[in-house]
């Protein structure tokens, strides 16, 4: 059974940096797709970024160059680094495991919230 474990939502200011984890188990994490979506009241979820099994990677436009996302293979967990946060990060993030790089997410996280204040 596939399980996805998203942590370190939170407030925080605009400008400022913040890192979720999400812990995956139960998946062959070195050849997993993975990936974070973050969605807003009333909007559809939005793919933020996106890491293939090969370790390709691909962003969103509007969090180019400030968010980035990378894996831990040996703790089975990826990661998404906010810097320069904006108020319009603010958001529910989701991670997303197998066949995210052809967007067909199979398996999700229960969400972490994001809260950026200006």
């Amino acid at each position: 059974q596939v399980r996805l474990m998203e942590s370190g939502g939170g407030s925080v200011q605009a400008g400022g940096s913040l890192r979720l984890s999400c812990v995956a188990s139960g998946l062959p994490f070195v050849k997993t797709s993975m990936a974070w979506f973050r969605q807003t009241p009333g909007n559809e979820r939005e793919e933020v970024a996106t890491i293939a099994g090969d370790g390709r990677k691909r962003y969103a436009d509007s969090v180019k160059d400030r968010f980035y996302i990378s894996r831990d293979i040996g703790k089975n967990t990826f990661y998404l680094q906010m810097n320069a946060l904006r108020p319009e990060d603010t958001a529910q993030y989701y991670c997303a495991a197998k066949d995210c790089w052809v967007q067909t997410c199979q398996d999700w996280g229960q969400g972490t919230p994001l809260t950026v204040s200006s």
